[in-house]
């Protein structure tokens, strides 16, 4: 479908637009608790909501990708994150916000499936993650950076997510309508790798988990414990996003180098050290010292587990499984990191998630050293596309 050296931009655009949802969850939550009559604890159940239903969609169609067709597939999502997005966005309706909020996440989730398939088909399915991961870094810190002067209200985030779908919606025309002959490898059936598959489906959404308990709680830390405005918190995030496009840049020069176990054992160990700096700040500084060094840090582990699970199976149903896994944690995080933090406070949340991140470590490091075997391919990001992400890395920022 896409020559071995070129950047597949049809799925680059189908990845920002499934993966902006979770990239944009603070101000999401932060918003409708609030622009709607909900408690912090509710408009977190809301978000988790969102999410689990973008991660059933991944489940649903984690083997189906190449009998509905890619094209086919993407421009059902689209159109569904559209008018899902748009709905809660436009409504002021409780039930409206939240049924619309979850079709659209439905519709996130059908995206992702359909890029994720396509990346891991790539020749080279690390290379094309990072320029995803890159994409959506720049569009969520632009976000971050125009929302708080758009007024009050729960629809602006929402609006941008519906608007991405719509915009995304030209790029399908290069998807295969119908799938290719099945790799040989894959033609029975039958998963590859079974062992590492199972371990990254029982580990990621743990892994997801805290890192979204943190990041959808993070507005509410800079707002309420280091008692900042929403306008410098959304500096803040954009910056932090902006470094993390630093790192996925990093990443991506770095490519195979440092093998998938280092990249991803002790880039964890670090993200959890991260963690509870930000989650204890009680100033600007700490605040954006913990946010932006978690932010750094994160995408470049995120590339390489994204790349690790698209390396277990080539018609990518290892990564479509592994990334549903990994919204489920990335779903119930809001919700978790509501209630521990409402609970026990910022602080005392933050250690323990840094100390189940941990634990959680081990086992994807034991898959990573498992398949160290079988190189990532190398990330070579070409000079016009360093070219093309500098003006978001100067007017935006990075991930979650």
């Amino acid at each position: 479908m896409f020559a071995p050296r070129t950047i597949p931009w049809p799925l680059v655009a189908l990845f920002t637009a499934g993966y902006l949802a979770p990239y944009l969850l603070p101000t999401t939550v932060g918003r409708l608790d609030s622009g709607l009559p909900l408690t912090a604890t509710q408009a977190g159940s809301v978000g988790s909501a969102l999410l689990l239903s973008s991660a059933s969609a991944g489940f649903l169609l984690a083997a189906r990708v190449e009998r509905i067709g890619a094209r086919r597939l993407a421009r059902a999502g689209l159109t569904l994150a559209a008018v899902g997005y748009a709905t809660a966005a436009l409504s002021g309706a409780v039930p409206l916000v939240v049924a619309g909020a979850m079709a659209g996440g439905f519709g996130s989730g059908t995206v992702t499936a359909v890029a994720v398939t396509g990346v891991a088909a790539h020749p080279d399915p690390h290379r094309v993650s990072t320029a995803g991961l890159l994409s959506v870094s720049g569009l969520a810190g632009a976000v971050y950076l125009t929302v708080p002067h758009l007024g009050p209200g729960h629809g602006q985030p929402l609006a941008a997510i519906a608007l991405t779908a719509l915009a995304v919606w030209p790029f399908t025309g290069r998807l295969p309508d119908r799938a290719a002959t099945p790799h040989p490898a894959t033609e029975g059936g039958r998963l590859p790798h079974l062992r590492y598959g199972l371990a990254l489906v029982l580990a990621m959404p743990c892994w997801s988990l805290i890192q979204n308990a943190l990041w959808g709680v993070s507005g509410r830390i800079g707002l309420v414990q280091a008692h900042l405005t929403e306008a410098v918190v959304g500096v803040v995030f954009a910056v932090a996003l902006g470094a993390g496009l630093l790192g996925v840049l990093g990443a991506g020069a770095v490519g195979p180098r440092l093998g998938k176990a280092l990249p991803v054992g002790g880039g964890s160990v670090l993200i959890a050290v991260f963690l509870v700096l930000s989650a204890s700040a009680t100033d600007l500084v700490s605040f954006a010292v913990g946010e932006i060094a978690w932010n750094l840090v994160y995408p470049v582990v995120l590339s390489y587990l994204i790349g690790l699970a698209a390396s277990l199976d080539p018609r990518g149903r290892w990564a479509v499984l592994i990334g549903s896994a990994s919204s489920l944690g990335t779903a119930a995080g809001p919700l978790s990191g509501s209630v521990l933090s409402a609970q026990a406070g910022f602080p005392v949340m933050g250690m323990v998630l840094a100390a189940v991140l941990l634990v959680v470590t081990v086992p994807i490091t034991a898959v990573a050293l498992g398949m160290s075997r079988r190189a990532l391919p190398v990330v070579e990001i070409p000079v016009e596309t360093s070219a093309a992400v500098a003006p978001l890395a100067r007017d935006t920022t990075t991930a979650a």
